[in-house]
């Protein structure tokens, strides 16, 4: 018997019938002698509906009362799939992220989990039951409000769950049959991956893979927690994630697992570029400009500065395109006391990134990337490195054929189209 952690998310629990579709996934997981927790999403597009209420109530809504409101949509999808699995003649108990004892600190919106004590869990999970808890959501003992943790919260809280309960492994549910060498909907030749490493599986996710939340595999990694990313949606087999020292629970033993030089292709929308032209060239005054960024609550991505031939330089650099106004209205109230003559803002970009582990040991990885990119006559306007990736910005025009170019490149490309069951990648 094993302790099986599942996260289902709002394509999977759309409407009555997809509920009863992951209950019966879930019942059958019991059926075959595992105990299992189950973390849920809120139904379909509901937290996204919340909001948009919200909006049309209040300008600025109260970020404590937003939580609250938010944090319904999860509650009420815990229910019904309790009952649904009630329905099937097992016993389901549900509660929300409080009541599973996921503390988190009072940040409201974006809170972290700094403690997990599962008491009532671990009780009814004794008692044969099987568990639902509301994701994306915890509560502050100091405040002792109810918070909410951001995008992709229901997968940290199905690792959370997992790494305090030490559950065998933390299966997260979506709509695609796994872990893609591409997103799918872009590159319908995208082959799905067998197994990734967690370092991997950080790279393409802080770079537009959607599969799965950084959040949620950076604690993975840090917990030891084994995710298994899978498909509501058929029975296929998905894709493991494995952290340091792992092992492929699909590999025969004493089997080598080979790295691949590239793991795969990602591709996101969401950056903005901001340049900083005519900064005077003389050493503090890139400090300056970051120091500005930073208190304006942006975070920075990718950075590029011109060789100065005038005494003048050009700074430019992304940001998520939610952060670039913000950036821009703290830079335009310094342009005096830093001395730049204007700001450029271009929301028309879009990033590629190749990610692999093989490229510490493989040369003519970047070569192979430029070579793709030109032949396809698509310009590079901004590189960023690091050990195991390679990302470039190019015009958000050309995002999709460069994709498909370089991943075609790369030799990455299956022999059938990768199914995708309900579209939204999540």
């Amino acid at each position: 018997m094993a302790l099986i952690v599942q996260k289902y998310g709002g394509s999977s629990v759309a409407d009555a019938e997809s509920i009863k579709r992951v209950a019966k996934r879930i019942v059958d997981t019991r059926r075959a002698g595992h105990d299992v927790v189950v973390a849920v999403s809120a139904m379909g597009d509901t937290t996204d509906e919340l909001l948009d209420l919200a909006n049309e109530v209040a300008p600025i809504p109260a970020p404590r009362e937003l939580d609250m409101l938010l944090s319904s949509g999860e509650r009420i999808s815990m229910a019904l799939l309790a009952m649904a699995i009630h329905s099937m003649g097992f016993e389901a108990r549900s509660f929300t992220g409080s009541q599973a004892g996921m503390i988190t600190d009072s940040q409201h919106g974006a809170a972290r989990i700094v403690d997990v004590t599962p008491v009532r869990l671990r009780e009814a999970l004794d008692e044969g039951a099987i568990v639902i808890v509301a994701g994306f959501q915890g509560f502050n003992r100091d405040t002792r409000d109810i918070t909410t943790l951001g995008r992709g919260g229901s997968d940290t809280t199905a690792v959370a769950l997992a790494a305090a309960l030490d559950a065998d492994v933390c299966e997260i549910y979506s709509d695609v049959d796994g872990i893609f060498t591409a997103d799918p909907r872009v590159i319908p030749l995208a082959q799905k991956l067998d197994h990734i490493s967690s370092e991997e599986m950080l790279e393409l996710a802080a770079n537009g893979a959607k599969v799965l939340y950084i959040r949620a595999v950076e604690y993975a990694r840090r917990h030891g927690v084994l995710i298994h990313a899978r498909s509501t949606f058929s029975s296929a087999e998905g894709t493991f994630v494995l952290g340091e020292g792992m092992k492929n629970p699909r590999e025969s033993e004493g089997a080598a697992m080979e790295e691949p030089i590239v793991a795969g292709v990602a591709t996101d929308f969401s950056q903005a570029k901001i340049t900083v032209a005519g900064v005077p060239d003389v050493p503090g005054k890139a400090a300056e400009i970051f120091k500005i960024v930073a208190k304006s609550g942006a975070n920075v991505d990718m950075i590029v500065q011109n060789v100065s031939a005038t005494g003048r330089t050009d700074i430019s650099f992304t940001v998520p395109k939610a952060d670039a106004a913000g950036a821009l209205k703290a830079l335009a109230g310094e342009q005096a006391e830093v001395g730049f003559q204007n700001l450029v803002h271009d929301d028309q970009i879009g990033k590629l990134s190749v990610v692999g582990a093989g490229m510490r040991t493989h040369s003519g990885v970047s070569a192979t990337l430029f070579e793709a990119l030109s032949a396809a006559g698509i310009n590079i306007e901004m590189i960023s490195t690091s050990e195991i990736r390679i990302s470039v910005v190019l015009r958000d025009a050309d995002l999709a054929e460069a994709a498909r170019a370089v991943h075609t490149a790369y030799g990455l490309d299956g022999e059938a189209e990768a199914t995708v069951h309900a579209g939204t990648g999540r």
